[in-house]
């Protein structure tokens, strides 16, 4: 697969991924199981901003290769964490299988 196809399907899936979360399903889910509790989904600018940032990232992983790719991202996760207690997989897994005790930690309590 060339990179440009790579590219066009990493956008093709950010841009799916945007549809399916601004959905009502979608944002109901984020506001029983997460700690967006006033959450009313993304504006379109951010929608935008977040495909934009895909294909930006898609690229640097393209030229740092996997392992840089792979460590940066691990070092953001822990830096959101700490910092603002949410991150990438921590939403995923609160989507998924929602903990309370975690819920309760994001939110402060």
């Amino acid at each position: 697969m060339t990179r440009l196809w790579q590219l066009s399907l990493a956008i093709l899936l950010e841009a799916l991924w945007e549809v399916f979360e601004n959905t009502e399903f979608t944002i109901q889910r984020y506001r029983e199981t997460t700690a967006a509790l006033g959450y009313y989904g993304d504006s379109v600018a951010n929608s935008l901003g977040d495909v934009a940032t895909c294909g930006i990232g898609f690229l640097i992983a393209q030229s740092i290769g996997f392992r840089r790719s792979f460590l940066a991202f691990a070092v953001t996760e822990l830096v959101l964490l700490i910092w603002i207690r949410d991150s990438l997989l921590l939403e995923i897994l609160m989507l998924i299988y929602p903990i309370e005790s975690l819920k309760a930690w994001q939110i402060g309590h």
